[in-house]
C-alpha cells in the first residue's frame, strides 16, 4: 500500500503530464553518443556499464511483480530500464505522449508546453562574406540587378541609360567568370546568366541604332554551341539587315532561322515567312513575295498577309488573282466574339454585372482594334483594286460591294458605296450623276449612313456654290444625327456665306460642344468673330487652334493678321516669321512682312522681304511696284527698269508702267532709248497727253524734225480734251439746275419752305408714292458729285503737267513724286486694284470647309 496514493482535494490529478524526460525521445537518437557507439560496435565488444543515475545498481536486471518492489536492470546504453523509478518518482502511466501533455516525473511541475522556460534561441551565426563562394553569389546578384535595371530603363524610353547598364552588366559578368576560374570552379559557370547579358546588350545596341555592335553581340551568341536555341536570334540579325536596307542578307538570315526552327513552332515559322515576303516586296520581286504569301494563306491565313498578297497581284496587274485574293481576304476568320455577347439582358442581374465589367476590358478593346484593322484593310483593298479589276471604275466598285455584302463584313457595304461617290469627288468629277445618285440613295437608310451621305452632299453642293441645296442637305444631316459635327459645320458655312455671322457662330459652337477636337469648327469660329470685329475673341480661338495645330501656317497667318488689326505690328511680325519658318517659300507672307517693316520705317528690311517675295512669285504687281519705286527713290533707275518692264508684261493695257519705263530711261540719261520707248507708247496710246508732252520735249532737246508733228498732235489732243471737259461741265451744270428746280417745286407742293433730306430707308415709309419720285435726284447727285471730283482731279493733273520744266531745263528738276503723280491709274487707288495672277494664301473671307468627315477619308 506504500505505492498507493489517495486523492486529496488539494492535489492536482493532471499535474506532471507536462514534464518530459529526454531519455524516452526517439527523435534525438541521432544525437545520443552512447546509442550511436553501440550501433557502430558489435555485441561482444560492448563498453562496460556505468550507472547513469545515482542509486542505480550495476548488475543484472532485477525482476519484480507489479505488487512488489521493482528491481532495476540497466540497459546496454546505461539508460534506465522501463518502469525504473528515477529520483523517487513513479513510472509514467504510458510511454506515448498525449497532445500537449506528458506524464509527470514529479508532482508540482509547471505547465510549459512551448518550452519557454528554456530561454531564447541562440543567435544565428553571421555569414562569412570573405569566402569565394559568397563573393561569387554577391557578384551574380549584382549582374542580375543590372540587367533588370537596363530593361526597366529601356521600357521608360531612357535608351542611353539602358545601354550603359547593359555594358556594366557585361563587365561584371566577365569579372564573375574570371573569379570562378581563379577559385577552381570553372565547371560551374552560369551559362544562362552569360546568355542574358549578351542578349540584353545586343537589344540595347539595336534600340540605340548601333547596328554593327548589335550584330557583333548576336554573332557571339550564335557561334557559341553551348547556348541552346541560339539560332533563333538570326531573326533579330535579319531585322537589323532589313533596317540597313541590306535585303539580300536579310533574306539569307531569315531562311537560316527558318531552317533551325522545327515544324512544332508553326506560328514562328509563319511570321518569318511573312517577313521574307515583305523583303521581297521591298526588292521588287513580287513573284517570290507571292509564293511566300500564298503559302501563308494556305497554312494560316491572316488579314495582313491577305492584304499584302492583293498588293503584289496589283503590282503585276493580274486581275483574276486580285479578285480571288480579295475573296480570301474577306473570308479570313478573326476569331472574335459577336457584339451581341456584350448586350445585357433584363433578367439576370449577376450576368449583367459581368457583362458591364468585361464591356471595356483589354480583351474587348483588343477585339475592337482587330476588327477596325480588318475593316481598314478591306476598305483600302477595295478602293485600290476597283479601278483595276474592270474597265470601268464603277463596275469594279460594284463587284467589291457585292462581295462584301455576302461576307461577314456586311456593314462595310454602305461605307464602300459612300467611298465610291467620294472617289468621284476626289477626281474633281463634281458633275458625275452617279456620285450624287449614290449619295441620295442613302436618304432612306439608317441614321448613321444617312447623316454621312447628306453631309457629303451638302459639301458637294457647297463647292458648286449651290448654297440652297447645300443648306437643305445640311439640315437633313443634322436631323439624322444632331451630334454630327461635320453636319453642323456645313450648316454654319451655308449661313456664313449669307453673311449671317451670329447664326454661323452658334452652329460652330455647337459643333465644338459635340467634338472639342473639331479644328474646322474652331477655325471657322475665329473667322466669324473676325468678320464681326470681335478681334479679341477671334484671337482666343486661333491661339487655341495653334495649341492643337502647332505647324499650321494658315493659323499663324490669321494670328498675324489679327495682331495687325489690333495695331500690334511687333506681334504680327513675330507670327509671320513663324509662318516663314514653316513655309519659307510663301511669297504672300514675305510680301506682308515687307509691308509691315515698311510701315515701321525699316526700308532695308522691307526691301529684303519684298525681294524674296518677288524671287518666289515674280507676278505680284504690288511687290513689283514697291521694288521699282524703291530703286527710283534710291536713285538706281537702271535697276527699276526691269521691274516696270515685268509689270508691263503683266498689265499691257496699263500705260502707267510703260511711262515709268520711259521715265527711268530718261532719268538715267539714255535719251535715245527713252525716245524710242515714248514713240512705242504713242503708237499704242495715241491720245495720251503725257506721252506727247515728253516726246515734244525730247525731240526739242535732241533737235529732231518730228518735234513739229508731235506738237501739232499735242495741241489737237489737248483741244479735244478741253472740249470734252466743257461738255461734261455744261451737262453737270444743267443737271444741277434741273435738280434745284425739282427740289423747289417739291418743297412748294408739300408746303415746306426748307428742303429736308430723308434716308432712302425711311422714304418708302414716310413719303407717299407721288412724293418719293422727288428724292431720286438727291440720290443721283452723289454720283454726279463723284464725277465732278474726278474731273477736278484730272484738271489739277493737267495743270501740273503744264508746269513741267521747259526744254532748256534739266529733266531731273522734277522730283520722282511729281512724276508719279503726272499719270492717273485708271483702276483707282492701290488698295482697290485687283491683284491679277495673285492668289492670297489666306483671305479674310476664306474659311475651312468640313473635310468630308472621318468616314470619307481613305487611310
Amino acid at each position: 500500500m506504500e505505492h498507493v496514493h489517495l486523492a486529496v482535494e488539494e492535489d492536482d490529478l493532471y499535474s506532471g503530464y507536462n514534464d518530459y524526460n529526454p531519455t524516452f525521445d526517439s527523435e534525438e537518437l541521432e544525437n545520443d553518443v552512447g546509442f550511436q557507439q553501440a550501433v557502430r560496435t558489435s555485441h561482444g565488444r560492448r563498453p562496460p556499464m556505468t550507472a547513469k543515475f545515482p542509486g542505480t545498481p550495476i548488475g543484472p536486471r532485477s525482476l519484480a511483480t507489479s505488487f512488489g518492489a521493482r528491481l532495476h536492470m540497466a540497459s546496454s546504453m546505461g539508460r534506465p530500464m522501463t518502469g525504473a523509478v528515477q529520483d523517487g518518482s513513479a513510472r509514467p502511466m504510458t510511454a506515448v505522449r498525449a497532445a500537449g501533455y506528458t506524464s509527470a516525473l514529479s508532482r508540482g511541475s509547471a505547465f510549459d508546453p512551448l518550452g519557454q522556460s528554456r530561454g531564447p534561441a541562440p543567435a544565428l551565426e553571421a555569414k562569412n562574406e570573405d569566402t569565394p563562394e559568397e563573393k561569387i553569389k554577391i557578384l551574380e546578384k549584382k549582374v542580375n540587378d543590372l540587367i533588370e535595371e537596363s530593361c526597366m530603363a529601356q521600357s521608360m524610353g531612357a535608351l542611353q541609360v539602358a545601354l550603359e547598364k547593359a555594358k556594366e552588366a557585361g563587365r561584371k559578368e566577365r569579372a564573375l567568370v574570371r573569379q570562378r576560374e581563379q577559385s577552381g570552379s570553372a565547371d560551374h559557370i552560369n551559362l544562362d546568366l552569360t546568355y542574358s547579358v549578351l542578349l540584353n546588350l545586343a537589344n540595347q545596341y539595336t534600340n540605340n541604332e548601333m547596328y554593327p555592335e548589335a550584330l557583333n553581340s548576336y554573332q557571339i551568341i550564335v557561334k557559341n554551341k553551348m547556348f541552346s536555341n541560339a539560332g533563333r536570334l538570326k531573326v533579330n540579325m535579319a531585322n537589323i539587315y532589313f533596317k540597313q536596307k541590306n535585303y539580300p542578307k536579310a533574306i539569307k538570315f531569315y531562311r537560316m532561322a527558318l531552317d533551325q526552327i522545327t515544324n512544332a513552332h508553326k506560328e514562328m515559322r509563319i511570321k518569318i515567312m511573312q517577313n521574307i515576303g515583305v523583303v521581297f516586296i521591298c526588292m521588287g520581286q513580287y513573284t517570290d513575295a507571292i509564293t511566300s504569301f500564298e503559302h501563308i494563306m494556305s497554312e494560316s491565313p491572316n488579314i495582313k498577309t491577305g492584304f499584302n498578297l492583293i498588293l503584289c497581284y496589283y503590282a503585276i496587274g493580274d486581275r483574276e488573282r486580285m479578285k480571288k485574293a480579295f475573296q480570301k481576304l474577306i473570308s479570313v476568320p478573326l476569331g472574335i466574339d459577336d457584339e451581341d455577347k456584350y448586350i445585357p439582358s433584363n433578367e439576370d442581374t449577376s450576368s449583367n454585372m459581368v457583362i458591364e465589367a468585361i464591356k471595356n476590358d483589354k480583351l474587348h478593346q483588343m477585339e475592337r482594334d482587330l476588327k477596325t484593322l480588318a475593316e481598314k484593310y478591306i476598305m483600302t483593298a477595295a478602293k485600290l483594286i476597283a479601278p483595276a479589276i474592270e474597265t470601268l471604275f464603277a463596275t469594279g466598285f460594284d463587284w467589291c460591294v457585292d462581295m462584301v455584302k455576302s461576307s461577314q463584313y456586311v456593314e462595310l457595304a454602305n461605307d464602300l458605296e459612300i467611298n465610291k461617290a467620294i472617289t468621284y469627288l476626289r477626281q474633281k468629277d463634281f458633275n458625275q450623276v452617279e456620285a450624287v445618285e449614290t449619295l441620295k440613295a442613302f436618304e432612306k437608310k439608317d441614321s448613321r449612313v444617312k447623316s454621312a451621305a447628306a453631309t457629303n452632299l451638302s459639301f458637294l453642293y457647297f463647292l458648286e456654290k449651290d448654297y440652297d441645296q447645300a443648306d437643305r442637305y445640311a439640315d437633313l444631316a443634322m436631323n439624322a444625327d444632331r451630334y454630327n459635327p461635320a453636319a453642323l459645320i456645313n450648316k454654319g458655312n451655308t449661313v456664313f456665306v449669307k453673311q449671317e455671322y451670329e447664326k454661323a457662330a452658334e452652329f460652330y459652337k455647337e459643333a465644338l460642344r459635340n467634338d472639342s477636337s473639331c479644328t474646322e469648327g474652331l477655325y471657322n469660329l475665329g473667322l466669324t468673330y473676325k468678320r464681326l470685329n470681335r478681334l479679341e475673341e477671334a484671337l482666343d480661338c486661333f491661339l487655341k487652334l495653334h495649341a492643337i495645330l502647332r505647324n499650321s501656317s494658315q493659323v499663324m497667318y490669321q494670328l498675324a493678321s489679327l495682331y495687325e488689326l489690333l495695331e500690334n505690328p511687333e506681334q504680327a511680325i513675330e507670327w509671320l516669321m513663324q509662318v516663314i519658318s514653316v513655309t519659307p517659300t510663301d511669297a504672300q507672307a514675305l510680301a506682308k512682312l515687307g509691308e509691315l517693316h515698311d510701315g515701321e520705317g525699316d526700308k532695308s528690311q522691307a526691301f529684303q522681304y519684298y525681294y524674296e517675295s518677288f524671287r518666289y512669285f515674280p507676278s505680284n504687281i504690288d511687290v513689283i511696284e514697291w521694288l521699282g519705286a524703291y530703286y527710283i527713290e534710291t536713285q538706281f533707275c537702271e535697276k527699276a527698269i526691269q521691274y516696270f518692264e515685268r509689270a508691263t508684261l503683266i498689265q499691257p493695257t496699263q500705260v502707267k508702267w510703260q511711262l515709268m519705263v520711259a521715265s527711268c530711261y530718261r532719268r538715267s540719261g539714255n535719251s535715245q532709248k527713252a525716245l524710242e520707248t515714248y514713240k512705242e507708247i504713242h503708237r499704242k496710246f495715241p491720245e495720251n497727253v503725257e506721252c506727247l508732252r515728253f516726246l515734244v520735249r525730247l525731240c526739242t532737246d535732241m533737235q529732231l524734225k518730228e518735234v513739229q508733228d508731235y506738237a501739232t498732235k499735242l495741241k489737237k489732243v489737248e483741244k479735244m480734251k478741253e472740249i470734252r471737259e466743257q461738255r461734261i461741265k455744261s451737262g453737270r451744270e444743267g443737271s444741277a439746275r434741273s435738280r434745284r428746280e425739282g427740289r423747289e417745286s417739291s418743297a412748294g407742293s408739300a408746303g415746306i419752305s426748307t428742303p429736308v433730306l430723308i434716308s432712302p430707308k425711311k422714304s418708302s415709309v414716310m413719303v407717299s408714292q407721288s412724293e418719293s419720285k422727288h428724292f431720286s435726284p438727291l440720290l443721283d447727285s452723289g454720283r454726279d458729285s463723284g464725277r465732278s471730283s474726278s474731273s477736278t482731279k484730272g484738271e489739277r493733273l493737267s495743270a501740273k503737267m503744264r508746269s513741267l520744266p521747259g526744254s532748256n531745263e534739266p529733266y531731273e528738276a522734277s522730283s520722282p513724286k511729281e512724276l508719279d503723280a503726272s499719270y492717273v491709274d485708271p483702276l483707282g487707288p492701290q488698295m482697290d486694284r485687283p491683284k491679277t495672277g495673285v492668289k492670297k494664301r489666306v483671305e479674310d473671307d476664306d474659311f475651312a470647309d468640313e473635310e468630308l468627315g472621318d468616314d470619307l477619308l481613305p487611310e
